[in-house]
């Protein structure tokens, strides 16, 4: 099969565009120049004739340059550049991965040539991975564009210094020529000759009569640079890339340090927003967090001035709470005393080393030396490992029924941090599985025999592994920079679209974790990280990226949609600290800061001068004053933070904006139009029956659901009075009936990430809890102690409780899981307590729900949870279980049920214990008079309801919220109990 392309995706055309656009005005023409250099004529060993050679050259003016630059950039909605120098032109592109980058600067690249004559290309990139990337996407395009410009092919090599032949026919041929090239193939130290005559790119060549580099610099090329922050990112880098004396350099990555004339931006936001990669959940893989045993990682020692330092992982006791964190320690460092945990007595650092592939620490007191990437403490590692890729395997042959039917093929990607745990050796050299592929095999069978997988059944031929070999054809571990490695990336990326057909068996991918830079597949629907416990060191957007582009069928067309389009990343950590990860990733490499409005970014939205009649943008003093606006009026804080009045103003479509900006429609359309977006919350999800409910403005309108709005629309405050009488019975009570003898647990949590300007959220679907036995523990904790530093009550009242409870003895099996268990009812009572006394009154007339809120919400719910109905604001009610259908199917049947709602999400009323949102409003009639009645249903029986108090007692605060109101209000979870109806 071959990957086909759509040249006609706007965004794509707009980066080209941005580019090509900036030499509006130039001729096409080219310069010719002499091949060799005066003294090469005289040399006898020149075995190339002389010639002539083509570079590119610039006519247009730089004040004609700026002028095609600035309006690139206001059409952009970019930062205008001040000045532009001819001879040091330098842009940037800004594209997510997966948006078809490589692609967009091959067509610049082509449009560049077939427009203006510029005929010599060089793509410089930063890795060998990314190297045969950018190789094979050139061979795969070659035919493509050459049909859609109507050229001949065009011309690439990949740059070989034992091959001068190549850079001769680059430089003398007058077609379109594209060279790739590896930074590190023309570093040179300019301070060093003996470093010069070592690199041959810099080193007179007998075959050429000249320098390579010589002969590149007479060209004038263009320089594509590919990754800039890796291959541009060091002064040497940067003096390296200007010696080849480029016409012009052209930056693209997703991921730019530094954004040198900005010409096109399509950010991380913008890309989810548009639908343009995949979108993203996270399968979670975690042990219980309940460890009855000190525990410690060595994740990195660092080397500097004076003694080494460490970087280690353990649970710290900080506020009651015990949380795993990761701190630097160095030599004597006392763990105990950093961690406030008796668990820790006599952890003290004896000696860190840090010499290269033995690092490590060890303690005093203690025989324990913990090597780099290892750990102490932990359980058993292969049972995580084991649940990770069952649940890999699960997730890829649940996606094949989903997906082969229409004809798309479905890809695994492992990475794995050492080769021998995927392809072992025995003594006399032979190949054997390594752990990982036996644990793979082991758990594909079981999953295989299940009857709705009805595909390959023999796990040997569906895996595959892409290593570099040693010069005995054995597998070795790379680092991703080596021969070795660039024979690896050749092999994957020349079985790139062999890989999406379904005439190859192959689906599960293995390979190194250096694999993460330079190649994807478009098909890779999950990505599992078999690092160490305690987190995948792979950044989340490098370990996203290799999945991230949209997949393609059989046929190599692209597959739109989110209902196919979903990338699901099997991590050992939680899916919350992986979206932390991935949010904390794109503003390290974006600049991205989300729910934050800064004073600049508003100057760049464009009016109509009145004397030109050309855009403008407002500027800076404007944008400036629009911040500063919004800081009064309470939008954003001091730091530029978003707060909710700005997100109901604009639902609500009545933003406060300065009184100038109101007078100018246009500025104001455009500055609403930013703000939706900063504000705006973007699910990255995948439903297949996902349907978007339309409002029924009938009800809306009527003056039934008006006056029922009317009486439930206002806000209340509370007060409380807390009494503490029965605090120690209840906790008492509470930790005889809730704390078992406990298991330790692995768990297995599935969530959607959503990104938006705010923040990357998660929503999680569902979890999948399994057991395992506690070791034996030899020493206990201060109980007391912690209790007490945790709830701030004294410790006479905590031994009191403790000694009362009857299960007290669990203490001894599972010290850590007791206390906290014991902590966390001890709060939640503490909480309870003060609804007791709470009291609730309104606040005035203008604090309400606005009705019109119903208007400006987008409300979706899924073909199995929607119920039709002619009674509510919606055409159907979005019911989140079973008895919620029964509510909504009674309110339907009832005849004197006027109107009924199920109150959105944002209808919320404050409580001590956190925001309660009610579940119904309904509105009837008896006899000829109309009354209220309210109905919060329980989500189960009344019975288990009274079992979680904390529930309870937010509904318990509802009531007290509506008697304030007189408005009647029952709990039921049986429609048919509600009296009077």
């Amino acid at each position: 099969m071959k990957i086909q392309f759509d040249s006609n995706l706007d965004y794509q055309l707009s980066a080209i565009k941005s580019v090509v656009n900036i030499f509006e005005g130039q001729e096409r023409c080219e310069t010719t120049f002499t091949v060799r250099s005066p003294e090469s004529l005289n040399k006898q060993r020149v075995l190339l004739s002389d010639g002539m050679s083509y570079g590119n050259r610039i006519t247009i003016s730089d004040s004609k340059l700026l002028e095609n630059i600035q309006r690139i950039q206001n059409h952009n909605g970019l930062p205008l550049s001040a000045c532009i120098d001819h001879k040091n032109l330098d842009f940037t592109i800004e594209m997510e991965t997966g948006t078809g980058k490589t692609y967009v600067y091959l067509r610049t690249i082509v449009e560049l040539y077939k427009i203006y004559g510029f005929s010599k290309h060089i793509i410089v990139v930063p890795s060998i991975a990314i190297k045969e990337g950018v190789k094979k996407s050139l061979e795969i395009t070659q035919e493509h564009i050459s049909q859609l410009y109507g050229i001949p092919r065009y011309d690439f090599f990949n740059y070989d210094g034992n091959k001068p032949t190549e850079v001769y026919d680059f430089a003398t041929n007058d077609s379109l020529r594209i060279m790739v090239i590896n930074v590190q193939s023309f570093i040179k130290n300019f301070t060093n000759a003996l470093d010069i005559n070592k690199n041959i790119f810099h080193r007179y060549n007998d075959e050429l009569g000249c320098k390579p580099s010589d002969l590149i610099q007479n060209t004038n090329p263009i320089v594509i640079i590919d990754e800039p922050q890796s291959s541009m990112s060091t002064e040497r880098q940067k003096r390296a890339i200007k010696s080849l004396n480029p016409l012009a350099m052209i930056r693209y990555s997703a991921t730019h340090r530094e954004k040198i004339n900005l010409m096109y931006k399509l950010d991380a936001i913008d890309a989810y927003q548009q639908k343009l990669v995949k979108q993203i959940e996270v399968g979670s893989v975690q042990t219980d967090e309940i460890q009855n045993q000190a525990y410690i990682k060595l994740l990195e020692v660092r080397l500097g001035k004076g003694f080494p330092k460490a970087k280690i992982e353990l649970d710290i006791f900080r506020a009651g709470v015990i949380k795993r964190k990761k701190i630097i320690v160095k030599q004597n460092d006392d763990l105990k005393e950093i961690t406030n945990l008796e668990e820790y007595e006599g952890y003290i650092i004896n000696d860190i080393d840090g010499k290269p592939e033995n690092e490590y620490i060890d303690f005093t007191r203690r025989d324990t030396i913990i090597r780099i990437g290892n750990a102490v403490g932990n359980i058993d590692d292969d049972r995580v490992k084991s649940a990770m890729i069952s649940k890999t395997i699960q997730e890829h042959l649940d996606k094949e029924i989903l997906l082969n039917k229409y004809r798309i093929k479905v890809l695994t990607l492992f990475f794995v941090d050492k080769v021998l745990k995927y392809r072992d050796y025995d003594e006399e050299g032979n190949p054997k599985k390594g752990l990982y592929a036996e644990i793979f095999e082991k758990e594909y069978e079981k999953l295989i025999r299940k009857s709705e997988y009805n595909f390959e059944k023999d796990p040997s031929l569906v895996h595959k592994g892409y290593f570099s070999k040693d010069r005995l054809g054995r597998l070795k571990d790379t680092g991703g920079k080596s021969m070795d490695d660039a024979n690896t990336y050749n092999l994957i990326m020349r079985s790139k679209e062999r890989l999406l057909s379904f005439d190859e068996k192959t689906r599960f991918i293995f390979s190194h974790s250096a694999l993460r830079e330079g190649w994807d597949n478009p098909n890779v629907f999950q990505i599992c990280s078999l690092r160490d416990l305690g987190g995948s060191s792979i950044a989340p957007r490098q370990q996203i990226g290799r999945g991230l582009r949209l997949c393609v069928d059989q046929s190599g067309m692209r597959v739109y949609g989110r209902q196919i389009n979903t990338l699901s990343v099997i991590a050992n950590e939680s899916y919350k600290e992986f979206a932390e990860r991935l949010q904390k990733d794109i503003e390290n490499e974006t600049g991205i800061r989300f729910g934050l409005i800064q004073k600049h970014d508003f100057e760049n939205i464009q009016l109509i001068d009145v004397d030109t009649k050309q855009l403008v943008p407002i500027g800076p003093n404007e944008s400036e004053k629009i911040y500063k606006h919004f800081v009064e009026i309470g939008y954003i804080n001091l730091k530029g933070k978003i707060n909710d009045y700005l997100i109901t103003d604009l639902n609500e479509n009545k933003v406060d904006l300065p009184s100038d900006i109101k007078c100018k429609a246009e500025v104001e359309r455009k500055l609403i139009s930013r703000l939706s977006k900063v504000t705006s919350k973007v699910e990255i999800k995948n439903r297949k029956d996902k349907r978007k409910v339309t409002l029924n403005n009938d009800i809306i309108e009527s003056k039934e659901f008006k006056s029922l709005w009317d009486r439930i629309k206002y806000k209340t405050s509370f007060s409380v009075n807390f009494n503490s009488d029965e605090l120690v019975e209840k906790c008492i009570e509470a930790i005889d009936r809730k704390i078992e003898k406990g298991e330790g647990k692995l768990y297995y949590t599935k969530a959607i990430v959503k990104t938006n300007k705010d923040s990357v959220l998660v929503e999680e679907s569902f979890s999948i809890t399994h057991t395992y036995e506690f070791e034996p523990v030899a020493t206990l904790p201060d109980i007391v102690g912690y209790l007490q530093n945790g709830t701030n009550l004294t410790r006479k009242t905590i031994i009191r409780i403790l000694v009362s409870c009857d299960n007290l003895d669990y203490f001894k099996l599972n010290p850590r899981g007791y206390i906290e268990g014991c902590l966390d009812i001890i709060k939640t009572q503490m909480q309870l307590h003060i609804v007791n006394g709470i009291k609730y009154q309104k606040i005035g007339d203008t604090e309400i729900f606005n009705q019109e809120l119903f208007r400006n919400e987008e409300l979706f719910g899924y073909t199995d949870n929607l119920f039709k109905s002619k009674k509510s604001p919606y055409e159907s009610v979005v019911c989140d279980s079973k008895i919620e259908f029964n509510f909504a199917e009674y309110f339907e049947k009832r005849k004197n049920v006027v109107v009924y709602a199920k109150l959105p999400r944002w209808f919320k009323i404050d409580t001590p214990l956190g925001s309660y949102n009610p579940d119904w409003a309904i509105s009837w009639r008896k006899g000829e008079v109309e009354k209220l009645y309210f109905v919060v249903e329980s989500k189960g029986l009344i019975s288990e309801l009274e079992l979680r108090g904390r529930e309870t007692k937010k509904i318990e605060c509802g009531e007290k919220h509506f008697e304030a109101l007189d408005v009647e209000f029952q709990a039921t979870d049986r429609p048919e109990n509600i009296s009077l109806i």
